[in-house]
């Protein structure tokens, strides 16, 4: 662009206003400038022939959008320059370029309609300059301005500010700063569209100051960028000076400190032969790795991985057998038989001083003291002791690990513990192993069973690792709930443990010698006399808890630590200097509290600080009634009494199950009904008992779902006691399932069963005949005070159930025999 004599442009200014109209795209043209402009479309062309052929005046504007090909009046802007053709250039390809001065501002009065091109009535705007103090300093402030502007823009040389400073007119030197802005169509626009200097002025000075700031805020971006590529390049050269100096180190023997850490690692950790070949193959393949790779960091953690789990250290086992059983005795009241194989551990240990096959499953309700016993373990023996939580676990990697080419790839859990452990010989606890489960990343119950292979963990391959690791000489002690939830391949390699729930007389032990203690300590009453009595216990176990473990035994207790807390507080019984001096043992008397804090919990205090009981203490019935025989159930949290209900009434002939029974109950009812048909006249039943009569069987708390065939005979019995109006012995208790041909088949969770009768005072239990043989696995303390009477059939059972009126002795006898010859079989006696 160039700049034009304004005088002269004047004097030669058309005498008339009506020109052609000349559409520009994404460009402003402004008087006092020459500028080349390339014509190509056929209405732009022909206005530029228009023209030519007329004074060269043409009108140039503005478009309002730059995409529109064939812009009309409302596509235009209609303030422009008008401005002369000094020169026009045909080119090969159709185009015409003109060379354009811009005269003087002008603005359109109205659009012409033409033929082929667009002409407008234009009015041109002549621009007067004050000579005021703010003419000068608008003046001076764009000057300053454009002379920042043109230090930071790249794109304009320095000869444009000589340029301008030649310039002597206000009005060119606004004209001469627009033209070499550059900056978007609507903002130097609506300079032209002002017609006012000074507000030209202004406009001009905004733009400026805004496309200054954006320019300083890309210089700014700029700088960062460069400085990164320096720094990087910077790095990348330092890095490369520091690999050539390590080559050269490492030609005179020397190595780096992160890889002679890494060296001296592999000589302390006294790996197997083959695995210490594999750790040097890996510090070779990472000292030969760049350390911008991401392979240095995987090979790094590799070797950090190979390196911390222990290979050769392990701690000395404690085989006093008398110091283990002292241990055991003090963290666990009870638990016998895991205590007993415990001992028999550390005697055969004794004598080999070193055995294979040490996998333990404890399983048992919740509460019974199952993780805690493992504790107890490894305390006792003098080991490492390591929890590991199997609750959940779905992804077989877990167990095995994952292998090195994923992100973020780790060793197992069980790689994981021995790592926390630092030895080799820990005990491990695997807590919860029945709430494994599988999806589509594996089954995690499948990598376990190497893991409890005593003829196979002693290679055991993890696959982040990649080498075979012994697990020999680990102690493995699992837990669980419930059996059925271990797949049986796993529980063949597991030494099954099974921990019954307490009785009353263990939680009063436990509590006494265990919990009570420790709760006074944990709350501060450790300094005071505050005593439990046993029948304030026994009343929180009865009436406040129903499980077969003791947590919740030990919440209630604390919460009585609490109440008796507050209490002290509340009543000024302990003051600042009480808390910090011994117990007064004065005592006194009122419900149980005793100045000097002292407090003694008896069952009244303890109803008064737990409110109403949770639950009913449950007691056998009475007296015998008909019609109600009672139960015997297993549930998760031990054993429990269940009394079946059964009433026959005139009716429909049908059959009636409420309770929420499940369908083996049901089937239990049917089979039992459809015997008790069969076999009316030997069971003193009439033969019509059911004709025209509805049998209704409910089971009572009925909110709670039941299901199992354990209860079989219990539903038989009532049956038959409805049918014939006998009452059944209240102190009578059964368990067994039965079929349609009367016999009674064994059953699960005897132990927890017998607990169960005696908590509510029954003195005599049926049991199958089948289970006569686990009676040796349970407690004479469970079995004290029981008659338990194993049956074959219903019909054996009969005699004991009903007090009067029995199926005759001779019937049994011959029904005995029958059974014997049908199915010959040895049974033990009770």
């Amino acid at each position: 662009m160039k700049r034009t004599n304004s005088r002269r442009a004047k004097e030669k200014l058309p005498t008339t206003n009506r020109l052609p109209v000349l559409p520009l795209r994404d460009v402003v043209i402004f008087p006092n400038m020459i500028f080349p402009v390339l014509v190509g479309r056929e209405l732009s062309l022909r206005a530029a022939a228009e023209a030519l052929s007329r004074d060269k005046y043409i009108f140039l504007v503005a478009q309002r959008n730059s995409s529109v090909d064939e812009p009309q009046a409302e596509d235009i802007y209609l303030t422009g320059t008008v401005a002369k053709i000094v020169q026009m250039l045909r080119l090969p390809n159709g185009l015409m370029k003109i060379l354009v001065e811009g005269e003087s501002q002008g603005f359109i009065d109205r659009v012409v309609e033409t033929n082929g091109f667009m002409e407008a009535d234009v009015s041109v705007l002549t621009v007067t300059v004050p000579g005021d103090k703010k003419m000068e300093a608008l003046l001076r402030q764009a000057s300053d301005l454009f002379q920042e502007y043109t230090q930071l823009h790249r794109g304009l040389p320095q000869e444009v500010m000589v340029a301008f400073d030649n310039i002597a007119e206000p009005v060119r030197k606004l004209y001469f700063i627009a033209a070499n802005l550059i900056s978007k169509v609507e903002a130097k626009q609506r300079i032209l569209e002002t017609r006012e200097i000074r507000e030209q002025y202004m406009e001009l000075i905004t733009i400026l100051k805004n496309e200054i700031e954006v320019l300083k805020l890309e210089q700014e971006i700029d700088t960062k960028v460069q400085d990164t590529i320096q720094r990087s390049q910077r790095q990348f050269l330092i890095q490369e000076q520091i690999r050539a100096l390590q080559t050269e180190l490492e030609e005179e023997g020397e190595v780096s400190p992160e890889l002679g850490k890494l060296l001296e690692a592999i000589r302390e950790a006294k790996m197997p032969q083959e695995v210490e070949v594999r750790a040097y193959e890996e510090l070779e393949k990472l000292r030969k790795t760049p350390m911008m790779s991401p392979e240095f960091a995987v090979n790094r953690n590799y070797l950090e991985w190979l390196t911390a789990v222990p290979w050769s250290k392990e701690t000395e086992d404690n085989l006093d057998i008398h110091h283990v059983k002292q241990v055991l005795d003090e963290d666990h009241f009870g638990l016998e038989r895991p205590k007993e194989r415990i001992l028999e551990h550390i005697a055969v240990l004794n004598l080999v001083k070193e055995m294979r096959g040490q996998i333990l499953c404890l399983v048992g309700p919740p509460g019974v003291g199952k993780t805690s016993l493992g504790k107890s373990i490894a305390r006792a023996l003098g080991r490492k002791f390591v929890r590991v939580s199997l609750g959940g676990v779905r992804d077989e990697a877990e167990i095995r690990g994952h292998r090195r080419t994923y992100i973020g790839s780790m060793p197992g859990k069980i790689l994981q513990s021995m790592k926390r452990a630092g030895v080799t010989n820990p005990v491990l606890l695997l807590d919860e192993i029945d709430k494994m489960s599988a999806d589509f990343r594996g089954d995690p119950s499948s990598a376990m069973l190497e893991v409890l292979d005593p003829e196979q963990n002693s290679t055991f391959n993890d696959h982040y690792l990649e080498v075979d690791y012994d697990l020999s000489k680990v102690l493995f002690i699992t837990t669980a709930n419930v059996l059925f939830n271990i797949p049986l391949p796993l529980q063949d390699r597991m030494e099954i443990i099974e921990l019954n729930g307490y009785l009353e007389y263990e939680k009063l032990e436990i509590a006494k010698r265990h919990i009570i203690p420790k709760q006074l300590k944990e709350h501060g009453l450790d300094r005071y006399r505050i005593t439990f009595t046993d029948a304030a216990i026994l009343k929180v176990v009865r009436e406040y808890t129903a499980e077969a473990g003791v947590r919740n035994l030990e919440r209630e207790i604390a919460s009585l630590c609490r109440k008796v807390a507050k209490q002290l507080i509340s009543s000024g019984v302990v003051t600042s200097s009480v808390r910090e001096a011994p117990a007064v043992k004065t005592r006194a008397t009122g419900r149980g509290r005793k100045p000097g804090g002292s407090v003694t919990l008896t069952p009244d205090l303890v109803e008064h600080y737990l409110k109403v009981p949770r639950y009913r203490n449950r007691v056998g019935e009475k007296e015998d009634l008909v019609g109600a025989a009672t139960g015997l159930a297993w549930t998760s949290v031990g054993g429990d009494t269940l009394t079946v209900e059964v009433s026959i009434v005139s009716g429909t002939e049908k059959l009636t199950l409420t309770g929420q029974l499940g369908d083996v109950m049901k089937e239990s009812v049917s089979a039992a009904i459809t015997y008790i048909r069969a076999n009316a006249v030997l069971l003193g039943v009439s033969e019509d008992f059911s004709k025209g009569k509805e049998i209704h069987v409910h089971v009572p708390e009925g909110a709670i779902p039941k299901d199992g065939p354990s209860a079989g005979i219990t539903m038989a019995v009532a049956v038959i006691s409805a049918a014939t109006g006998r009452p059944i012995r209240s102190d009578v208790a059964m368990t067994g399932e039965i079929t349609l041909r009367g016999r009674i088949l064994p059953i699960g969770g005897l132990t927890e069963k017998l607990i169960a009768a005696r908590r509510v005072g029954i003195k005599t239990v049926i049991i199958p005949r089948d289970n006569v043989k686990d009676l040796a696995d349970i407690s004479d303390t469970v079995k004290q005070g029981l008659e338990i009477i194993p049956v074959g059939t219903l019909i054996e059972a009969v005699p004991h159930i009903f007090r009067l009126h029995g199926v005759p002795a001779n019937q049994i006898a011959t029904h005995r025999a029958r059974q014997s010859t049908q199915h010959p079989k040895t049974h033990g006696s009770a």
